[in-house]
């Protein structure tokens, strides 16, 4: 276990997010930090382990791509993260908003595991996991289609993202992509994406980090009509031949 602590920066919450952590959220933070410093030495689950560096990149960076005026917190809602790693930004978004059903879906099953073992600890009963990739997964019946919201975070181009999300949203569903910086090709490139794959860019923002004031884009799309039975494609496609 770590000896450093996680800070609070409850001021930084309210100054940035409008929004501050209560005292049980802190405690479970600061457990899931100390587990996966822990487990971080058995598998690599996450180069940040300077409890200010997690606190920026994990948990802000997790929560600041919750728009309240996009999503309500205290709807029923069904979401899906895809790639989510060591759990983010799934785990800090089902901590936040208990009302939400979270599946937390990678293809690493060391991972899953010990997310599974990260759950039971935080006793997170909105939570599940799920082993397998996106492409495949997309195309299963109880996945395809059926979430309200889903969230990519740092898996690739966003077209590549565009084709891993849209298949498991709704119609007028909300995926949100984080990007570091954001050019005006991207935004080509992501437009003409969901015109394929039936949805549409409604907002991008933009936040500066507030430790160290780097750049973060949140980007949301919208699903507006069906994704064609053919995306997403074969594992392996969407990397290698972005849309």
């Amino acid at each position: 276990m770590s000896s450093a602590l996680l800070p609070e920066f409850k001021d930084i919450w309210q100054k940035t997010l409008h929004w501050e952590p209560s005292h049980s959220q802190l405690e479970k933070w600061e457990k899931l930090y100390q587990e996966i410093i822990s487990a971080n030495r058995q598998i690599n689950l996450t180069r940040l382990t300077d409890p200010k560096d997690f606190w920026e990149k994990h948990l802000w960076d997790s929560l600041a791509g919750i728009d309240t005026k996009i999503l309500n917190l205290k709807a029923p809602l069904k979401i899906i993260d895809i790639g989510t790693g060591a759990g983010f930004p799934g785990i800090p978004v089902a901590m936040t908003c208990p009302n939400w059903q979270v599946t937390l879906l990678d293809s690493t099953q060391k991972k899953i595991k010990f997310i599974n073992l990260i759950l039971e600890e935080l006793k997170l009963n909105n939570c599940q996991t799920l082993i397998g990739r996106s492409e495949a997964i997309g195309q299963m019946k109880d996945h395809r289609e059926t979430y309200d919201l889903a969230l990519i975070r740092a898996v690739g181009k966003p077209s590549v993202c565009a084709e891993y999300t849209l298949p498991f949203l709704k119609i007028g569903g909300i995926g949100v992509l984080y990007r570091g910086h954001w050019e005006t090709e991207d935004e080509l490139t992501l437009k003409s994406a969901l015109k394929k794959l039936g949805g549409k860019i409604t907002i991008i923002k933009k936040f500066e980090t507030p430790l160290t004031k780097s750049i973060r884009n949140f980007v949301y799309v919208e699903k507006i009509s069906k994704t064609p039975i053919q995306f997403p494609r074969p594992i392996g496609i969407p990397n290698q031949n972005p849309l």
